[in-house]
């Protein structure tokens, strides 16, 4: 037996918990005075099959209301209507009209019927309202799998959308996978050629597409509805329970080919927008519990930028985010985490940042959680800032600042060498007097919000017009540079110019101490025509598998590149060594054009390091120029000869070679081309 009286049920856990005997379910709601669980035959009927009313006497136990139904399967499909005041002025909005998800469901039905605009009209929407589905998760086969904990200091990161990777027609991928779990499993073998250790895929919670400008579809998926459900929209299958076993496959296939699985979670809000918008689930339960509302007006406080702020400060909000993020990784074996707009959870109920914030530091010392990735936008969209201040030992985070002043260093700008100096240095201005790690530092230089790599060299300007703002949407300044032309060009200076300029991004994303992260199709030039805003824009940001043919030489020098930096990361010492550490053991020496002479000032463009790698075994001389003249460096001594690795200003195969294949280098000078890096290695033999 389930309890002494199944029929009432047990508050814990919250959710619908399947047992032989039938389905528990309990949902939380302090202010509601009456709540129904309704059952239905199908996810578009107007109404449902059956309605079980809750007495707070029998089916309440302090704020959760609980019931026990015997006899009910798996695939079931249900919703909650919740009775209660309905006063804004003071954050209540119950409305018994309103079909209403389960915050801890673990599968959904999307009625075909769906509409985001009228679901959020007022009067009843049972018939079009997303609904629950009763899941059991206990009859999946892992076969073995656990998530693979490879060291931060091992890892390279590609960011990915789960159906842009797979969604184009050149993919090759059927066309019922294409855009799906199913589909990306396709596609392992070209990111295991490719070398990187971990895809980190954008929301895949489920989220609300039409969560867009009119006629537009929300493609990156930061809208979500709830925090435990996979993403309908990128499953083949049409079955809700479907759709979990497809996710847990395409992760185990992940997880055999040696590649982890991060994901990009959005706890800082969620799909029901502000107070204009429609109530799918968490206002309908309890608005002032799980939302930060400005003081005496109940309105949202919008801190995410997306209409309402999750209110990480409340009890019952940092228990969901704590057993989402165990169910994510006990139930679906997922490796880690970037949490979208993450300093929001540094914030209390007033909004204010907080020195020690609860929810962060649960995380932190989550026993479930050790060994998780954990990574940290550590910004939100009001202007909170903490890079390099976010708090916590297991957090690492996305440098906003490599991605910056590389940009700006690559670009020309002035007074940018004392900047790009430390970042390739796993930015010890930044991480050093916490004894962090190298890579404590995620470096980037792309990433979905933005220009891709390829739009960075092709465009001064964003070109949003199609996102339906007037272009208003979107940063305005990307410190990118069109190379002399605005957008694409058949001119093959200009043309060679941008291919130069995308290998020195990637030159100094993957040879820079910290964890290096691509965006998906920077390794081909993928463009999204000057978009710097695609979150609706749903063709256009599709990986185009025709590039590869298109831009072979970039794609061949990015996997030589990975290759390299995976065998110079495998061979390290101790992962566990602090950058300070690393740095003050390491043989580093700052050069110029006069060897001897690094120039720090303000209209220098130019800049060298040698550095000593693999325990000494490895001489790396680097120079950069981003100069709009060639530059002739002298060279430091060699034990024997140094030989030339890569020079971005060479065509494809000469621009990158093997090791072992290194043509030499003679005389005392290396002439270093107008915007081009040049690295030269010298294998030391041991004695």
């Amino acid at each position: 037996m389930l309890c002494d009286s199944p029929p009432n049920g047990i508050s814990f856990p919250l959710g619908a918990t399947v047992y032989p005997e039938g389905v528990n379910f309990s949902v939380y709601s302090k202010n509601a005075v009456g709540v129904e669980l309704l059952l239905f035959d199908r996810a578009d009927t107007p109404r449902p099959s059956r309605v079980i009313p809750l007495d707070p006497a029998k089916n309440r136990t302090y704020f959760y209301w609980h019931v026990f139904v015997p006899g009910l399967q798996p695939g079931r499909i249900y919703g909650y209507r919740v009775s209660g005041p309905f006063d804004p002025g003071r954050g209540l909005r119950f409305d018994h009209r309103k079909v209403l998800l389960d915050p801890y469901g673990k599968a959904l039905a999307v009625p075909e019927g769906y509409n985001r605009r009228e679901i959020g009209l007022p009067g009843d929407n049972t018939a079009t309202a997303m609904k629950s589905v009763v899941a059991d998760l206990s009859c999946y086969d892992w076969e073995g799998d656990a998530p693979l904990q490879h060291p931060f200091s091992k890892t390279i990161i590609y960011e990915l959308p789960v159906r842009a990777f797979t969604c184009h027609p050149s993919s090759g991928v059927p066309l019922e996978k294409r855009g799906t779990y199913t589909g990306l499993m396709e596609k392992i073998p070209y990111l295991q050629d490719l070398g990187i250790t971990a895809v980190e895929l954008l929301p895949v919670f489920h989220f609300d597409e039409q969560d867009a400008p009119p006629g537009l579809k929300n493609y990156w998926g930061y809208s979500p509805v709830s925090f435990f459900v996979p993403h309908a929209g990128y499953c083949c299958c049409r079955d809700p329970l479907g759709g979990l076993d497809e996710f847990r496959d395409m992760v185990k296939a992940l997880h055999r080919a040696g590649i982890e699985v991060i994901l990009d979670v959005v706890f800082n809000h969620t799909a029901e927008g502000n107070e204009n918008g429609p109530t799918f689930c968490y206002r309908g339960f309890e608005n002032r519990a799980y939302y930060l509302l400005e003081a005496g007006s109940g309105l949202y406080a919008n801190y995410s930028g997306c209409g309402n702020t999750l209110n990480p400060g409340n009890s019952i909000v940092r228990r969901m985010i704590i057993d989402s993020l165990h169910y994510w990784v006990n139930v679906m074996h997922v490796d880690g985490f970037r949490f979208d707009l993450a300093s929001i959870l540094s914030r209390d109920e007033t909004g204010k940042p907080q020195a020690n914030p609860p929810v962060l530091w649960e995380i932190e010392s989550d026993p479930v959680l050790a060994g998780t990735k954990l990574i940290a936008e550590a910004w939100d969209a009001a202007g909170l800032y903490q890079v390099g201040s976010f708090v916590g030992e297991s957090w690492v985070e996305w440098n906003g600042r490599f991605r910056d002043d590389v940009r700006r260093f690559m670009r020309g700008d002035r007074e940018t060498v004392s900047r790009i100096a430390p970042r390739l240095l796993g930015s010890p201005d930044i991480y050093g007097y916490q004894e962090k790690e190298p890579a404590h530092s995620v470096n980037f230089i792309t990433c979905h919000d933005g220009l891709t790599l390829n739009d960075l060299v092709s465009y001064n300007h964003k070109h949003n017009e199609a996102n339906g703002e007037g272009n208003r949407d979107g940063i305005e300044d990307n410190l990118s540079w069109n190379c002399g032309v605005e957008g694409p060009t058949d001119n093959p200076d200009i043309a060679g110019l941008r291919n130069r300029q995308v290998k020195n991004f990637l030159v100094v994303t993957l040879l820079s101490l910290g964890a290096p992260m691509l965006l998906m199709g920077d390794e081909v030039r993928r463009t999204q025509l000057g978009n710097n805003n695609a979150y609706c824009q749903d063709e256009i940001s599709w990986l185009d598998w025709r590039l590869l043919e298109k831009h072979a030489d970039i794609h061949l020098f990015a996997k030589a590149l990975i290759a390299a930096r995976r065998q110079r990361d495998d061979s390290t010492s101790s992962p566990e060594i602090s950058l300070n550490q690393l740095l003050r053991e390491a043989r580093l020496q700052w050069r110029g054009v006069k060897l001897n002479q690094p120039d720090w000032g303000p209209d220098s463009r130019s800049i060298a390091l040698t550095a000593w790698f693999l325990n000494g075994r490895l001489l790396i001389h680097m120079m950069l120029n981003a100069f709009w003249e060639p530059l002739a460096f002298e060279l430091p001594p060699s034990q024997n000869a140094w030989q030339r690795w890569i020079d971005t200003a060479l065509d494809s195969p000469d621009d990158i070679s093997p090791w072992d294949r290194a043509p030499a280098v003679s005389g005392a000078t290396y002439p270093v081309q107008p915007r081009s890096i040049v690295v030269l290695m010298e294998l030391i033999k041991e004695s």
